[in-house]
This record gives C-alpha cells, sequence and structure tokens, in this order.
C-alpha cells in the first residue's frame, strides 16, 4: 500500500525564522511544506497575509531543507510571482474554486508549466463548481493536479466548523482517478481536537490519497486560524499512528 501524502504548515507565514523553525520540526513527517503568504480574510482589517514578502522565504526552505513547497493563490499576479520564485505547488482555496473567471485566468497564466496545482472544494456543496475549477485546469494542459476536500459550509451551527459529506468528494475522486484526493481536517473541524478523528476517518475508512493539516510550534499565537491548528507533536502522533 502506497504511504499516504502529507502537506503541512501554518496558515499564515510571520516570518522567515518562524516559518523555518516549524519546516525543520516537521520535516520527517511531510512531503510538502505550506504556508499562506496571501490570505482571504472576510473583514478588511483582518491579516491578509505577507504576501510576496514571503516568497524567498519558502524558497530557502526549499533549498535548505529539501522540502518541497506550496502556497495559496487567487489571481495571475500571484502565479507569476510564484513562478519567478520556483514554488512547487499552488493551492486553490475554496473562495477562488467558486468563481470561473478566476480559475480560468489561473489556468492561462499556468499553461505550459509543470507546477501541481492543488484545488480546494467550493465553499458549499457545489459540486459542479468544483468538477467545473478541475476541468479548466485540465484543459490548460495542467496534468500534475491534487484534489483537497476541506469541507462544506451549510450556515447552520453543527459539530465542526465545515460539514465532511464525504460522499460529494468521494464522487469527484471517481470521475478523476487519476488525481490524488487529501483531506483537509483543519478546516473541516475547525477546532483541534477532532483532527486526529478526521483524518482516521479520511485515511482508513474513506481511503484518500493523504492530508493536508495547518501546523504550528506554537498554534495559540497564529495570527489566523490558530483555534484549528495542531502542535508538530501531534502532527507526529498523526504521522506514526496512521501513516
Amino acid at each position: 500500500m502506497k504511504k499516504p501524502f502529507l502537506i503541512a504548515g501554518p496558515c499564515s507565514a510571520k516570518s522567515e525564522k518562524h516559518i523555518f523553525e516549524i519546516a525543520k520540526s516537521i520535516s520527517l513527517y511531510i512531503d510538502v511544506f505550506r504556508a499562506g503568504l496571501w490570505k482571504a480574510r472576510t473583514h478588511p482589517d483582518s491579516f491578509a497575509g505577507v504576501g510576496e514578502l514571503g516568497l524567498p522565504w519558502l524558497k530557502k526552505i526549499n533549498l535548505e531543507l529539501g522540502l518541497k513547497t506550496s502556497t495559496e493563490i487567487a489571481n495571475t499576479n500571484h502565479v507569476e510571482k510564484c513562478l519567478h520564485y520556483n514554488i512547487d505547488m499552488l493551492w486553490i482555496g475554496a473562495r477562488t474554486t467558486t468563481n470561473p473567471f478566476s480559475i480560468q485566468e489561473i489556468a492561462e497564466s499556468l499553461r505550459g508549466t509543470s507546477k501541481t496545482v492543488i484545488i480546494k472544494n467550493p465553499i458549499h456543496p457545489d459540486i459542479k463548481a468544483w468538477i467545473g475549477a478541475i476541468e479548466r485546469i485540465k484543459k490548460a494542459n495542467i496534468k500534475n493536479i491534487i484534489l483537497v476536500h476541506r469541507g462544506f459550509f451549510l450556515g447552520n451551527k453543527h459539530k465542526y466548523r465545515n460539514e465532511p459529506i464525504w460522499e460529494i468528494p468521494l464522487k469527484v475522486k471517481k470521475m478523476f482517478p487519476e488525481h490524488m484526493l487529501l483531506c483537509d481536517p483543519s478546516h473541516i473541524s475547525g477546532d483541534k481536537k477532532w483532527i486526529y478523528d478526521i483524518s482516521k476517518e479520511a485515511l482508513l475508512n474513506k481511503k484518500m490519497d493523504g492530508l493536508m493539516i495547518e501546523t504550528h510550534l506554537k498554534p495559540e499565537l497564529s495570527l489566523s486560524d490558530k483555534k484549528q491548528h495542531i502542535n508538530n507533536f501531534d502532527l507526529g502522533k498523526i504521522y506514526y499512528d496512521l501513516f
């Protein structure tokens, strides 16, 4: 059986030292280090990320630790800057997945590259929007695609921040069996206390191909989504128990 794929790192990069220390602490477990540089925040006064400033930090992690790196992109400007710094994997967030105009522009800006594109499901359980985004990226001759299930917001108070509705990602996986399907337990749970259980369900029961988890050395100090981060020791437990 193939070992599950693991992407982990902080929701937001704060400084070069900050993300390098996190990457070093989890380097034995992960396949790809993730850190958000441009953050789509609902409120304009919320921390929106360090932006382009963080790209050399990711490049340093790649060169000095030998880790592949990933960050979220939402427009062609982000893509161009990431290509310049040779970021390995670019992920399309749930908000962007719902917008065909944005997806098409991103697809065209990546045409002809060999970059891996990670596509998260849309915020709401709109399977057609997810499929449409995947197909637009594929039509741009982008072959390296990873799908990520991050749950769906239903507008009501439930156990989790976003409901898993497992049948939707599993149906999409059947349509695109050539692409890995990862689970993002951080965004499903909204609370670190559920991350282990969701990870176990995704890997052992739903047979998904891996996980994408928000990880921080001190989650309480994270600049965004601090409640749903786990620390490096908890990530190690998931790795050794489930991988």
